[in-house]
């Protein structure tokens, strides 16, 4: 039983690991105005593997390194988000995270014994709308002159509009489909492997 457990935690201190380096390295790749965020695929595999709680904790690395990238002024929109309200942006940045992570851990331990893949993929799929959906809605209210501001910047009809086809059209979408590739040939790696 003790082997078990710290085979769980160091597994989640690995993947903790490559969260950071992930989010720091993988940052420069853009889409448009827009960074997406590849370290949604070891927080989902640490969900999936080592449970709810190791996704929260996953996604909690996942979100301080952004706040601290959001420090650093990495991102227009995060330094203006950071100007606008300090400790919503924080807030966000970890709660957002942390759901990205637990959910996906509830899901599929609802349903890996009914089908593992569905469990795999609604798993895959919960994780960006967790991280996008909870940002949105952000956005949509703390941050509503911040995301009207952006509108404004990049031609967009308003903020609702920006929101939709900006961040949702671009950042979501690709963040969807890698997510929905990725974690479940990553997961039967790691079973093989097990």
């Amino acid at each position: 039983m003790n082997n078990l457990k710290t085979k769980k935690w160091v597994g989640t201190a690995l993947l903790g690991a490559l969260i950071v380096v992930l989010q720091t390295f993988a940052s420069g790749i853009k889409i448009g105005t827009f960074t997406p965020t590849l370290s949604l695929i070891p927080i989902i595999i640490g969900a999936i593997v080592y449970g709810p709680l190791a996704g929260a904790i996953l996604g909690l690395v996942f979100g301080a390194v952004v706040f601290v990238a959001v420090l650093s002024g990495a991102e227009a929109m995060s330094t203006m988000m950071l100007g606008h309200n300090a400790f919503a942006t924080l807030f966000v940045c970890l709660f957002k995270g942390a759901m990205a992570g637990y959910v996906p851990g509830l899901i599929y331990n609802a349903l890996k014994e009914k089908n593992e893949l569905l469990a795999t993929t609604l798993a895959a799929i919960a994780a960006p709308v967790m991280n996008t959906g909870i940002f949105s809605i952000a956005l949509l209210t703390v941050f509503k002159p911040i995301a009207e501001q952006f509108a404004t910047m990049l031609n967009f009809a308003g903020a609702g509009h920006f929101i939709v086809l900006g961040i949702i059209g671009t950042n979501f979408l690709f963040e969807l489909a890698v997510n929905v590739v990725l974690v479940p040939v990553v997961k039967r790696v790691i079973k093989a492997i097990d």
